[in-house]
């Protein structure tokens, strides 16, 4: 009988740490995998290549998780994205460039492309975060409707004269320098700013009355109201930092990519969510840390550049994604159950 118990205690210990660090061993089997098939995948240049690629979705991720954790959602996150790589680029552009979207205007430091795209997306954020917290709108309807409003504002700018909807580039060295730079000769100066993001994110959710407030939020609206926590105004300002991260991302965009279209940030909100969602982040609200949504993040990075390494085609990328996704929401509600 004692050897049956210490078989079925076993077997749950093994259950548990499986569904607790699902993440860690599938990033480890893939890392594996790819590094048999292809053994260059191993090198050093290929892991910077994908931290470079996936900084600004990083940053991205860092104010959905966020906006997740509080029980929202943010499905204008692309669109601020879009509009601040636009914005940087057409404030950014060097003073001889050929073709430029603002002739008359001088060349402006770096900073100022920056701070106006902070502070545009910081509006936006902020409506949308009076919009869900003060008339009770549900998240998906008001950032659904507020991306395509920004969407609109970022084509009708992209197509004032004399740009005509044209790709804006020759962007300031100063800012590609953010983008595609090395300190020292070898550390990627925008891995360095991801970094700090993260760790600021980190930071807030975890030690500031602030991020303990979007957790108790996100676990049980009332019950946190009850506490004391100024509800409203947790969550305008979840969503106007949201803003903020997804503005840094759309400038280092522009700056990684030295120009800037009105179709970039495409799509970013729902690689944001899914990284968010494979790292941990419960799309319920109140679950989630910051370091599992940097794992769900690497995970995706690792995929398509591992996948595209091997050759394999975006079709059957996009497959295993989907897979991926679904197996980790699977795991998370079992593992909430089992909690339960």
């Amino acid at each position: 009988m004692n050897n049956e118990n210490t078989a079925r205690r076993g077997k749950r210990g093994v259950l548990d740490f499986l569904m607790n660090n699902v993440i860690m061993i599938s990033l480890f089997v893939m890392i594996v995998v790819i590094a048999i098939l292809q053994p260059r995948f191993m090198s050093t240049r290929v892991l910077r290549d994908i931290l470079i690629q996936n900084s600004s979705r990083m940053i991205i991720a860092c104010g959905m998780s966020m906006v997740l954790i509080s029980g929202g959602m943010d499905l204008a996150a692309g669109r601020i994205v879009g509009l601040a790589a636009v914005m940087t680029g057409s404030l950014g552009q060097l003073a001889e460039a050929s073709r430029r979207f603002f002739p008359n205007l001088p060349q402006l430091p770096p900073i100022v492309p920056l701070l106006a795209a902070i502070v545009v997306c910081f509006v936006f954020g902020m409506l949308n975060g009076v919009a869900i917290a003060k008339f009770s709108i549900p998240p998906f309807i008001v950032t659904l409707g507020t991306g395509m409003i920004i969407w609109g504002t970022n084509l009708l700018y992209y197509d004032l004269e004399p740009n005509h909807s044209q790709p804006i580039g020759n962007i300031q060295p100063d800012i590609k320098f953010m983008g595609s730079g090395y300190l020292f000769g070898a550390v990627p100066v925008i891995i360095l700013i991801a970094a700090a993001v993260v760790l600021v994110t980190w930071f807030i959710m975890k030690y500031t009355p602030f991020g303990r407030a979007i957790y108790s939020i996100g676990g049980n609206r009332d019950a946190a109201e009850v506490c004391g926590i100024n509800v409203q105004r947790t969550l305008i300002w979840t969503y106007a930092i949201a803003a903020i991260t997804f503005a840094i991302g759309g400038f280092l965009e522009c700056a990684r990519t030295n120009g800037a279209t009105a179709a970039y940030g495409e799509n970013y909100e729902f690689d944001a969510i899914a990284a968010c969602v494979v790292g941990g982040v419960s799309n319920s609200g109140g679950v989630g840390t910051i370091p599992g949504m940097v794992l769900g993040v690497l995970m995706f990075g690792i995929i398509n550049y591992g996948l595209t390494f091997l050759g394999v085609q975006p079709y059957w990328q996009k497959i295993v994604k989907g897979v991926i996704i679904l197996t980790a929401v699977g795991f998370d509600v079992r593992k909430n159950i089992r909690k339960k």
